[in-house]
């Protein structure tokens, strides 16, 4: 693996490595039947699989993977750009230009007089610039296709942003509780049927931001945690599947009990 040296020579290598995708993308959509026939909108699902596939690859800490992903959502980069300049409304050139000008008015602590000695400090004064950019509210860039539950963690840094928080994480916690307590209130674990799912629902839905509020202030990623959980029982179920095989088990066919001894085994490793 080459180790890269910062420099102006390492800089060249990478303006010559972005001029020749520009020059691939040229090729493909001038000469590919494929590339020529996509759209922004049939592009779309494909760089949302792309991103979860980056961050799969990140979370497995996978280098080398993330190096491939990071590159199949760059080519689409510049494919949304190279569609763009061909409707004439702006090209790869625009966009980069934009984003660095947008870059310099949101960090007037690196390129202004104003003060932030702290990352909380630049988040506020990153939402307070946005909504001089136009933006009628703080919550208005969070984006409504967004999971929910990053979604819930975006709306409440953006919240915190503005200034609206809780004080300290023992207020958040009893928070969780009075949510947990509501919830309990309205889940009749003794009678399903007379359980009202409309107001379950809603409870249910205040604890989850409740804990994701708090996951915040104890410095967890609440996304990262859950799909740690998700790979992890993956990995332990796939476990049982394999091990009950090799005595000769079907999962269907087998008691909880039995599951639960191939469970702890997985647990051990």
């Amino acid at each position: 693996m080459t180790t890269l040296q910062p420099g102006k020579n390492d800089r060249q290598r990478q303006l010559e490595a972005f001029s020749r995708l520009l020059d691939v993308m040229d090729d493909l959509r001038e000469k590919c039947p494929w590339d020529r026939k996509q759209t922004m909108e049939s592009l779309r699902h494909l760089t949302i699989e792309e991103t979860y596939e980056l961050s799969d690859a990140i979370l497995k800490g996978e280098v080398q993977e993330v190096k491939k992903e990071i590159g199949d959502i760059m080519l689409h980069l510049v494919f949304y750009a190279r569609i763009a300049s061909e409707q004439g409304a702006f090209d790869i050139a625009d966009v980069l230009h934009a984003q660095c000008e947008k870059l310099i008015f949101r960090h007037p602590h690196i390129y202004g007089d104003t003060k932030a000695d702290s990352e909380e400090e630049v988040k506020q004064n990153w939402e307070k610039l946005k909504l001089k950019e136009g933006n009628k509210s703080v919550l208005g860039g969070v984006p409504q296709s967004l999971p929910a539950l990053v979604k819930a963690m975006r709306i409440q840094e953006k919240a915190r942003g503005a200034g609206f928080d809780w004080d300290d994480k023992s207020q958040v916690w009893a928070k969780v509780q009075e949510e947990l307590n509501e919830f309990a209130s309205e889940f009749n674990i003794e009678d399903t049927a007379a359980i009202d799912q409309q107001k379950a629902t809603a409870e249910f839905g205040d604890l989850l931001f409740s804990l994701i509020n708090f996951a915040r202030f104890a410095g967890i990623n609440p996304e990262e945690a859950l799909e740690r959980t998700n790979l992890k029982f993956i990995s332990r179920f796939q476990y049982i599947e394999t091990e009950a095989a090799k005595d000769g088990k079907q999962l269907q066919d087998m008691t909880l009990q039995e599951m639960d001894f191939y469970w702890n085994k997985a647990k051990k490793l």
